[in-house]
């Protein structure tokens, strides 16, 4: 699903502040696998991240999704494949619109809108299943400003929005970091869920090292841009928090 080929990104080129985050990196992500990334700070998480959504542009190397080469295609291109969920729950919603509203945005995320963005009962209906599956009561508060919501149902709502509009990336930039213990357990939860039901392939940064155990089929560890270790299903399994708190 994912190639990376090559890959180096440097930041403020040609400046004095000049770093190189990501260094001639060759990866490849497989279809509906759901890989973790940990990491020091620095190491060159975030930056992975955001080169593969075209956030950030990389300064060598080849980005290919499903084959094809997206590397010069922006950001708002590369949206068909891809959904984000942030660190912070205040990204990813609009706070001024109702749940409803910011879902039926999500579902038209890759497709022209007009003036007026069709919510009607099928699509309702929909959305109401989909959010029903939190467990939070929100299927019924659809007219709610979403500003108004916790940050955790802020984020559970996130994740039912990232797989309206069809995506096959998701890419989650620790998506539990603002959240306490509690609600983090119940975000890993549903994110797990959904990227398995929808086949999803994603690409999890965390420092937490509980999740980085728990969860995924693929745990890989970046330093200084490169990949120093790289534990796939059965090798990944036998791994355990101590080992990979030791990493650190």
């Amino acid at each position: 699903m994912i190639k990376l080929q090559n890959l180096t990104v440097t930041l403020h080129q040609g400046q004095v502040n000049e770093i190189e985050i990501i260094k001639d990196l060759s990866i490849s992500f497989s279809a509906s696998s759901f890989n973790v990334i940990v990491g020091a700070n620095g190491s060159g998480k975030s930056t992975l991240l955001n080169t593969i959504a075209g956030s950030i542009s990389n300064t060598s190397g080849t980005v290919f999704f499903e084959d094809e080469d997206v590397t010069k295609l922006p950001d708002y291109k590369r949206s068909k494949w891809i959904a984000r969920v942030f660190q912070n729950p205040l990204q990813g919603t609009a706070p001024d619109l109702s749940i409803i509203e910011n879902c039926r945005l999500a579902a038209l995320r890759t497709q022209k809108k007009g003036f007026k963005i069709g919510i009607n009962a099928n699509f309702i209906n929909k959305v109401k299943e989909q959010i029903a599956t939190l467990n939070m009561g929100l299927e019924n508060k659809l007219d709610t400003l979403v500003g108004s919501l916790s940050g955790g149902q802020r984020q559970a709502l996130t994740l039912i929005m990232s797989v309206l509009d069809n995506c096959k990336i998701l890419l989650l930039d620790e998506p539990t970091a603002a959240l306490d213990p509690k609600t983090a357990n119940t975000i890993m939860q549903i994110t797990n869920l959904l990227i398995k039901e929808h086949k999803l392939t994603a690409l999890m940064v965390t420092h937490n090292l509980k999740d980085a155990n728990n969860y995924g089929n693929r745990i890989i560890q970046l330093q200084e841009g490169k990949v120093v270790k790289d534990f796939k299903n059965s090798e990944k399994e036998a791994l355990n928090s101590e080992t990979i708190f030791s990493w650190f």
